[in-house]
């Protein structure tokens, strides 16, 4: 039984899918930007809430430019010469984050940064869905996101031990994993776009992006639900250490998201292939709306730590679904840049979620900013229930011109 389940769980899936998952897993062993720039900001550079939202701000618009360009290049040069990019420029601005001294070359580098972390999802994205079938990508991006959690879980553990050491030597250990992804692209992963897909220039596949209102309407949500998502990044760990829970206390309760999401993942994965994406995204939508509204009771580390249990849940039904969603409505030929607008709505939430947050949680209080997540939540719900038919229909009539997954 549990040698039948295990095939059903990893069975199947190409080598070079297996190559990239373990690429992500290794990168992920040691991400540490978007947990600790803020804490970094703040306690070893002096910068104040408001200011370290900017910074973060400038990191989450470099994001979205990453991955729009990032998108174009995948579609245009190939998946594997964007990726060794990205991922090598990025080790750098990492090692420079690390040493940098002064406001001026942080931000600067934070916002380096952005751009070559928002580079290469797009291509590693276009590249599953590229090696992947169709009925599988549920599947195989289940699996991502579950290497993602198992590195994150084991770069929080690290980071418990490190960080009340140094916040610097874990933007150096990032830059390191990240290194290290590229070598493993360099040495194991082939070029996978598909041949054969017409070719579009690099404003004119935009455009068609651009005017797809199925798509639009999909980000629009996501990007509701990533504003509350991304406040662990800056409001929640700021609001956990006002709350007496230190730099270590932080990571635990990271760490709890991240091995609640590798403990759970595996369980509903298979509930998860019988389910209507769009009603999965509702749920997983009120669940984390819900645990980060959870805080605004402000009841130090136990309510902490019971709405990290609820987001943790959403998360999981969520993120992978979502990204199963935005290749499955992607045209063959478009498939980099789609990932790219889907990528970018990450960097969109990053940009504008420490701008807003940070000033709201500067003026009002952290409590406020929990209330607008609870509210969040309830609105991104309830629109991915009206978008569900129309993204039914695009999925069956891009399945009807089916082009045969790479090898």
């Amino acid at each position: 039984m549990l040698r039948t389940r295990y095939r059903a769980a990893i069975g199947g899936l190409p080598p070079v899918f297996w190559s990239l998952w373990w690429g992500v897993l290794v990168n992920r062993t040691a991400s540490f930007v978007g947990g600790f720039l803020a804490l970094f900001l703040v306690q070893a550079h002096g910068f104040g809430d408001a200011a370290a939202g900017r910074v973060m701000a400038l990191y989450g618009l470099g994001s979205m430019l990453g991955s729009l360009s990032g998108g174009v290049l995948a579609d245009r040069v190939g998946r594997r010469f964007t990726m060794l990019g990205s991922l090598g420029a990025g080790a750098l601005t990492l090692f420079g984050i690390g040493f940098a001294q002064g406001a001026p070359l942080l931000a600067g580098l934070a916002f380096a940064q952005g751009v070559a972390n928002g580079m290469y999802p797009p291509a590693l994205n276009a590249a599953v869905a590229d090696a992947v079938p169709p009925a599988e990508r549920g599947r195989a991006f289940g699996l991502v996101y579950w290497a993602s959690n198992v590195g994150f879980g084991v770069g929080f553990a690290l980071a418990a031990l490190v960080a009340p050491r140094s916040l610097a030597a874990l933007f150096l250990l990032d830059g390191a994993t990240t290194l290290a992804f590229a070598l493993l692209v360099a040495a194991r992963v082939p070029e996978t776009r598909p041949t054969g897909a017409p070719e579009h220039a690099a404003l004119s596949g935009l455009l068609r992006v651009a005017k797809d209102r199925v798509l639009l309407a999909f980000l629009g949500l996501q990007l509701v639900m990533l504003l509350v998502f991304t406040q662990w990044a800056l409001v929640f760990p700021v609001d956990v250490a006002a709350h007496g829970v230190g730099r270590g206390g932080y990571a635990a309760l990271m760490l709890m998201n991240c091995v609640g999401a590798v403990v759970l993942q595996p369980l509903v994965a298979p509930w998860l292939r019988r389910r209507e994406p769009s009603r999965v995204l509702a749920v997983s939508a009120l669940l984390i709306g819900g645990g980060f509204g959870l805080n605004a009771l402000a009841g130090g580390l136990p309510v902490f730590a019971a709405g990290v249990a609820l987001w943790t849940v959403g998360e999981v039904l969520g993120l992978p679904t979502a990204s199963a969603l935005s290749a499955d409505l992607a045209p063959v030929a478009l498939r980099g840049r789609y990932q790219g607008a889907y990528v970018m709505t990450w960097g969109a939430a990053l940009t504008l979620s420490p701008l807003v947050s940070g000033e709201l949680a500067e003026r009002t209080g952290a409590g406020t900013v929990w209330l607008a997540c609870l509210a969040a939540g309830l609105l991104s719900a309830a629109g991915h229930l009206l978008a569900a038919g129309s993204r039914r229909r695009r999925v069956a009539a891009l399945a009807a011109e089916h082009v045969p997954a790479a090898g």
